[in-house]
This record gives structure tokens, C-alpha cells and sequence, in this order.
């Protein structure tokens, strides 16, 4: 939330949001399945340890340069551009790991809930306080207190005892192993239309957020406060969809849940569209940020449960290509269009192609049902 009132208060431009966008995560898009094949080969545990390190550092040098005020908007870029690039060895090491930390595998679903519901426990608390720490004390205290919270995660990794998993014989050729992911992730209809529908929702859905800045003071009249209760109603949406998933068992029913999850998101894009008042608003975000986590995280615990353990990290990989990996480009599109055409037609016309994307979706479920519950290995 601070890095793009940031960029928007030192540039006033909804493109160099998008650009900002762009650079955070253009790395994921071409490094993320490499890194899979890697997950699936190394050490999980050791690689997470390492990213979260790095990942400290990129705040903390953050916080460093907005405190001096030699923050520029090439500084941001730059930093955004290093932490995609260790974000993409993190996001898909992370998410196999947290299937590694799991001793009865018929948990998944609920541990996958619960990591959401922990992550969007901070995404609600989060961005209000930010917004307040913004208005009194500037952007540069919320880098540094995120720089700061990388130091107990560190130590509760270092801390945690992991027994090692199957990993993919280091003999094969890495391309070998490459070429066996892809085929068995997209050769499996159920797990590629699972990762086609993701993307739609990467591509012009999760770029909506880039343009929240805009959104609060352009079309609210607001400051960073009001950003910051914008991205925290997202943030409690979110929180009742994992609460909501948590409280599941098993995962019969949930391609339902997920083109449910894709009609809600959309329709809330669409009528946030139209909104100019700041109630209406939180309650649309609200909405949206619970479509949003209720459709990754049901694509998550899916995707999860079909996988064999020695190809996870490369099926996660892809998960993660088409969760985050094509964000990027959709903040540049959505950037470059919001400055021609206004950000509520933006994100009206984001709205509409998730529509189509889920009834496309929908029209695959019955794949759901008439194959087996796991892919046939290649």
C-alpha cells in the first residue's frame, strides 16, 4: 500500500503505477518455471530461508532511501524488479513447502485455507494502519516495520524441523524434467482449465489493486487513508472467504466454488465501476477481495490435491505463472488504459472479460466429473 501511494504522489500518474506493477512481477512470468523444476530438485526449507532474507534486505534498503529522500521512482522500479526476481524462486518453494509441513495429506485443503486465512488476517489489519502511519509519519515507516517483520518469520523457519520429501531424480536433464512437468500439468484437462481461468483472473483482475491509488484520491477525493481502508475492506472479504474454506471438508465441489467465487469477483468489479462514494465502495471491495481469495485458494487446494509429490514443485510453478506471472502485464495494460479511458472504465471492462472467462469456465466443469480424481503420471 505505501510503495504505490508512493510512486503515485511522486509521479501523479496511473501509468507509472502500472509500470511499478509490471516491474514487481515480470520476473515471475519467465523465471517461475524454471524455478519449479528447482523445487522439486533442492531443498524447499533452505531456498524459503534464503528468499526471506533477500526479501528483508529489498525492504529495508527501501526504507533506507525514503528516509533519506533520495527515493525516485527509478530506485522503486528497481528494487520491484529485484524482489520479483526473488519472488519467483519463492512463491512456488513456498507453496510446495507448505504441503511439506503436512503430515496427514487429507489436511491439505484446511492447512491451505488456513495459511489464507493467516495472510488475510494481515491484509485487513494492514493497509488501514498503513494508511494512517502514511498520513502522520510518511511511506518510509511502513518499509522499515516490513523489513523489521521479516526477522521472526526467519527464525521460525530456521527453528522448524522438516522431514524430506521425494524429490525428482537429480540424474534426469533438467529440460527432461521440464518438458515431464508441462506435459503432466497441461496434459490433465481438469488442472488447465483450472490454470487458463487463473490466468484470466491474473491478466485482468489482479491488476484492479494497481489502480487503487487512483481510485482513492481521483475518484473518492481521499488521501492514503482512504486507500488504506479501500485495501483492507478487500482484506476482510478475503478473511471471511478462508474462514469460510477452512471450514470445509474435502474437496468434492470445489470447481463450483470456483467459477461461484469468478462470477462474484467480476460482478463486484463491474458495479465498483460505477461507484463514487466511499461506503458503497469498501462494501464492493469487500466482495471482491472475497471472490478473489476464494478463487485462488479453491484453485490452490485443487490443483494441491491432484498433484503427485514429486512433480509439485514444477504444477505449483505453473500455479504461480498463472496466479502472478501474467499480473504484470495486466498492470501495464491496465495502466496504460486507465490514463486514456478513466480507471472505473478500466476497471469495468476487467469486469466484463472475467464474466466470459468463468462461464468459459463453466462449460469445462463437467471434466470434473467424468475423469479421475488424480492425472494419469506421463
Amino acid at each position: 500500500m505505501a510503495m504505490s501511494w508512493l510512486v503515485y504522489r511522486l509521479t501523479n500518474s496511473a501509468f507509472a503505477l502500472g509500470i511499478i506493477g509490471f516491474s514487481s512481477q515480470i520476473s515471475i512470468f519467465f523465471i517461475t518455471p524454471f524455478a519449479g523444476v528447482w523445487a522439486d530438485r533442492w531443498n524447499r526449507h533452505r531456498i524459503v530461508i534464503v528468499t526471506q532474507i533477500l526479501a528483508m534486505l529489498e525492504a529495508l534498503s527501501l526504507a533506507f532511501l525514503v528516509f533519506t529522500n533520495t527515493a525516485t521512482v527509478w530506485h522503486v522500479i528497481s528494487l520491484s524488479i529485484f524482489l520479483s526476481l526473488v519472488n519467483s524462486f519463492d512463491i512456488p518453494m513456498r507453496q510446495s513447502f507448505t504441503v511439506d509441513m503436512i503430515e496427514n495429506k487429507e489436511d491439505i485443503g484446511n492447512a491451505i485455507a488456513l495459511n489464507s486465512l493467516m495472510f488475510n488476517i494481515a491484509r485487513f489489519i494492514g493497509p488501514p494502519i498503513a494508511g494512517i502511519l502514511v498520513v502522520f509519519f510518511g511511506e518510509a515507516i511502513c518499509f522499515l516495520l516490513n523489513g523489521i517483520s521479516y526477522i521472526g518469520v526467519i527464525i521460525a523457519l530456521m527453528l522448524m524441523k522438516i522431514v524430506p520429501q521425494t524429490k525428482a531424480s537429480s540424474n534426469n536433464h533438467f529440460w527432461e524434467n521440464m518438458k515431464e512437468g508441462l506435459l503432466y500439468t497441461f496434459g490433465f484437462p481438469p488442472m488447465r482449465f483450472i490454470l487458463m481461468l487463473m490466468g484470466v483472473v491474473s491478466l485482468v483482475v489482479m491488476p484492479y489493486a494497481v489502480l487503487m491509488p487512483v481510485f482513492a484520491r481521483d475518484v473518492l477525493h481521499g488521501n492514503s487513508q482512504t486507500l488504506g481502508f479501500l485495501m483492507g475492506a478487500a482484506g476482510l472479504g478475503a478473511l471471511v472467504g478462508a474462514i469460510y474454506l477452512a471450514s470445509k471438508k474435502g474437496v468434492r465441489g470445489l470447481e463450483r466454488t470456483i467459477a461461484l467465487s469468478t462470477f462474484i469477483l467480476s460482478a463486484g468489479l463491474i458495479v465498483l465501476s460505477f461507484s463514487s462514494g466511499l461506503w458503497p465502495s469498501l462494501f464492493l471491495m469487500a466482495f471482491i477481495g472475497f471472490g478473489i481469495m476464494v478463487n485462488t485458494a479453491s484453485s490452490n487446494t485443487v490443483l494441491q490435491t491432484l498433484v503427485d509429490d514429486d512433480k509439485r514443485g514444477r504444477v505449483m510453478s505453473f500455479y504461480t505463472m498463472a496466479f502472478i506471472g501474467l499480473s504484470p502485464f495486466g498492470s501495464l495494460l491496465a495502466g496504460s488504459l486507465a490514463s486514456v479511458i478513466g480507471t472505473p472504465n478500466t476497471i469495468l471492462i476487467a469486469g466484463i472479460f472475467c464474466i466470459l472467462g468463468a462461464l468459459v469456465f463453466v462449460q469445462r466443469m463437467k471434466l470434473f466429473n467424468s475423469l479421475p480424481r488424480s492425472p494419469v503420471t506421463v
